[in-house]
């Protein structure tokens, strides 16, 4: 949660010490950590449940702490300057709707670390592709990168799986290309399988 880590750098205090420049450990961004964890650690513990029982499980468990947090870090900024840094980090209280979406929908994970994780090898090889030749050569490369990412994702082989749609696709009806989509291609190879 991106929401969650400028408070954390305000709060953390192990990096502060290591510092010996600010020492200045804010009581209130500590404070929102502490909560934000608290919800955290509830959703952990329903990981692997059905979406449907997440959102029953974050509507019974979260949402009150959720409600909490949001009702204390509305009484806390009201006494903060608008140019205080904790001020600054509170300000996801004007996007609460987004932070909030993950109560209505049991498939959105709380934490973003996993989009995070995938994005880091395109970073790490940004340099690589720098010079992809052209522009439509690097909106290639973004198509190719985004359809291995969205196979690996589904857990499948993207190396089999492009092998398999490029060897098939042309004989391949335009209004059905959806069952080529790595989720639909995986369930009709776990059929031919069987």
């Amino acid at each position: 949660m991106t929401a969650r880590r400028k408070l954390f750098e305000l709060a953390d205090i192990a990096t502060k010490a290591r510092n010996q420049k600010s020492t200045t450990i804010s009581p209130i961004a500590f404070e929102a950590v502490r909560k934000i964890d608290a919800i955290f650690m509830l959703d952990r513990s329903i990981n692997g449940l059905s979406p449907e029982q997440r959102v029953a499980a974050r509507r019974r468990d979260i949402a009150p702490l959720v409600n909490d947090l949001i009702e204390w870090m509305k009484r806390e900024r009201a006494k903060l300057s608008r140019h205080n840094e904790v001020a600054k980090a509170m300000d996801m209280l004007k996007r609460i709707e987004v932070f909030t979406r993950f109560l209505d929908d049991g498939g959105i994970c709380l934490s973003n670390n996993a989009a995070e994780r995938e994005l880091r090898g395109i970073a790490l090889g940004r340099k690589s592709w720098l010079f992809a030749g052209s522009d439509r050569g690097g909106e290639r490369a973004a198509v190719m990168l985004t359809l291995i990412h969205t196979a690996k994702l589904n857990d499948v082989d993207p190396q089999a799986w492009l092998a398999d749609v490029l060897a098939r696709i042309a004989d391949h009806a335009v209004h059905r290309l959806d069952q080529l989509l790595p989720w639909n291609w995986k369930a009709q190879a776990a059929r031919l399988a069987a």
